[in-house]
């Protein structure tokens, strides 16, 4: 006779998975050189196109209709700055981007060399209060810039 289902029991672990077949090297640096090549890409077209001239972006729909400039006002132009290697111009256009830039680079370098040596992807496996810190810096990063004393961080 089956015991009475108890809602204290532990359920059967789950079957083992099975290991993956191994994956060439260039097969393994496939998807993270296409992710570089097109921010590669992306930053190129910024740095040939001009965001400064009029015309060739459309205006942040945010500053249009209220003037108020969000976390990503003066991106294009911080990445133009970037591209042709002027951090201080890029910088002051938009500090948070430039960070960005950096933090984009170093999970590229990252996520480069553990697909090389076969590891897996990494992850931004932030934790909640992590995620908080994130928010409320670029909540403050906007106040400030749109208040009269931080108009340096105004593009």
């Amino acid at each position: 006779m089956d015991a009475p289902h108890s809602p204290y029991a532990v359920p059967p672990a789950p079957a083992p998975v099975p290991p993956l077949p191994p994956r060439g090297r260039l097969r393994r640096l496939a998807s993270p050189g296409l992710t570089l090549a097109a921010a590669g890409l992306a930053f190129a077209y910024v740095g040939t196109v001009d965001p400064n001239e009029p015309g060739h972006y459309p205006v942040c729909p945010l500053f249009r209709l209220t003037g108020i400039l969000c976390p990503g006002c003066g991106g294009l132009r911080s990445a133009h700055a970037f591209a042709h290697g002027d951090l201080i111009t890029a910088l002051g256009a938009n500090a948070l981007a430039v960070v960005g830039y950096f933090v984009f680079a170093g999970f590229m370098i990252l996520w480069l060399v553990r697909a090389g040596r076969g590891g897996p992807t990494p992850r931004f496996a932030l934790r909640r209060p992590h995620w908080w810190a994130v928010g409320v810096l670029a909540l403050v990063f906007v106040v400030v810039r749109n208040l009269p004393f931080g108009t340096a961080l105004a593009p």
